[in-house]
């Protein structure tokens, strides 16, 4: 496989399951790419990854230390040596200048993630930009300052020319000189590499590896793999007539820069922020969320609550839907046969008729798993409860469809009492249990709280009713 690390053409036949981090710090010696938690959450391995989608070059910040290789292959990585000129970039004097480097572990990350947001298109805003550092951890606890330092750099993109990105950013000393070539050379080595693996269908197949390569990392380093993430018949997003389609392989940056996701969810970005971090967001595939089981994935809790459907692709070519309701068997298990790989979801598009929320409680606000995540869909016609879809994480031992729940609530008047009646019923529906997350009686609690916030929060013409609820528990 090829790709371009930095300024320079790399050929390697290293497996394709071995991680970026390791690739660029032992077989090309860049040691500023930092080794930390090697598992995604503290930043300090992020890198940008660059690919010509549509005519346009776009990077993303990716975390290299859960990166498959093979998942770079006939892209642009960039590293903090590839930024690095005679004088500093005014990412690296904004840091400088307002003391945003204390130890130094972390600042490379913080570097990488911030110049990443300026090469991404749309205007800047400083919330923008914080979010675009979401995912990178200081233990020296110097955020003020780094805020500080994106403040400067924001202010600074304010003048970006939208129309030649790169070539303003290469004059104002962003990033060197180089990149202006990069299109041109990515376009040549797509072009060039047409043969598929072989024998992919004997490969582990792998998506964006945030899952995988966190529970099984010395599985994989030393093979070669599938990779999926990339594969362009499981990105798409689309709609046919009443039905919206949803690839496996899209990923939460994919959802949230939908323009169909966010014509049918106008809090998209709210929610979808609340998932991982911009580094995850950017790799982590939907089928990868559901896939895994976890019984708090914050894309299954979404999803659920929308009753999504799967396409299952069997090894014979042929396909099953399966609800996703269905899917979770036990702790850990779902119904996936051997070979078999989920393709697609699908859902039926809300009206105007129809409200959505989803709900997260985690120690950290962003960048953390949840204690307790929920989702409702409801329709509502004349304050009478038509269609209702609500779901729960933290709860069970598989993600959970509440069925009890939603039956209950189906053609019920929509009223304080009918939800307290209803949370009466969803907590006999659940079955937590005590973890670092919290007591088994907290998350009881949690969730209760979190179902009355749905109705606080799609309702506000009833808030006094609904507060009262709320503080009664």
């Amino acid at each position: 496989m090829e790709f371009i690390l930095n300024n320079r053409l790399v050929k390697t036949d290293k497996p394709g399951g071995m991680t970026l981090l390791d690739f660029i710090r032992y077989d090309h010696q860049l040691t500023g790419t930092k080794i930390g938690c090697r598992e995604g959450d503290c930043g300090a391995c992020t890198v940008l990854i660059g690919d010509v989608k549509e005519g346009k070059l776009r990077y993303q910040s990716m975390t290299s230390c859960i990166t498959p290789l093979a998942n770079v292959k006939n892209k642009h990585v960039v590293t903090i040596e590839g930024l690095n000129m005679e004088q500093l970039t005014p990412v690296q004097q904004a840091f400088v200048d307002t003391g945003g480097t204390q130890c130094g572990f972390c600042t490379v990350g913080f570097i990488m993630s911030l110049s990443g947001y300026c090469l991404s298109a749309g205007s800047a805003t400083l919330e923008e930009g914080i979010s675009a550092i979401d995912g990178n951890i200081c233990r020296c606890t110097g955020y003020k300052s780094i805020e500080r330092a994106t403040g400067i750099i924001v202010s600074k993109l304010s003048r970006k020319d939208d129309k030649h990105p790169i070539d303003w950013l290469i004059r104002e000393g962003f990033i060197p000189g180089y990149f202006a070539g990069i299109p041109e050379r990515l376009i040549a080595l797509q072009v060039a590499s047409q043969n598929p693996n072989g024998r992919a269908d004997r490969l582990p197949k792998v998506g964006g590896g945030t899952d995988v390569y966190v529970q099984r990392p010395d599985d994989l380093v030393t093979s070669d793999i599938h990779p999926f993430f990339d594969l362009t018949d499981l990105k798409s997003i689309f709609l046919d007539k009443n039905i919206c389609y949803v690839g496996a392989g899209a990923t939460a940056t994919d959802l949230l820069e939908s323009d169909v996701f966010n014509s049918m969810f106008p809090n998209l970005r709210k929610h979808l922020k609340l998932i991982s971090s911009t580094q995850i967001r950017n790799m982590g595939t939907i089928a990868g969320n559901l896939v895994n089981a976890s019984p708090i994935g914050d894309l299954t809790a979404f999803f659920l609550a929308l009753n999504a459907t799967l396409t299952i692709n069997k090894p014979t070519g042929e396909v099953r839907k399966l609800p996703l309701k269905e899917f979770y068997l036990a702790y850990r298990k779902v119904d996936l046969k051997e070979n078999e790989a989920v393709e697609m979801l699908e859902f039926h598009l809300p009206d105007e008729n129809t409200f959505f929320n989803f709900e997260k409680v985690s120690k950290r606000t962003y960048l953390d798993i949840a204690s307790v995540n929920t989702a409702i869909r409801l329709a509502v016609i004349n304050d009478n409860i038509e269609v209702i879809d609500v779901s729960a994480g933290g709860v069970f031992a598989t993600p959970l469809y509440l069925e009890k729940t939603c039956a209950f609530l189906k053609g019920k008047q929509l009223s304080s009492e009918s939800v307290s009646a209803a949370a009466e019923i969803l907590d006999s529906e659940i079955s937590p249990i005590s973890d670092i997350r919290g007591s088994k009686e907290y998350k009881r609690l949690l969730l209760r709280q979190l179902f009355f916030a749905h109705f606080i929060e799609l309702f506000p013409q009833k808030n006094l009713k609904w507060r009262r609820l709320y503080e009664k528990y």
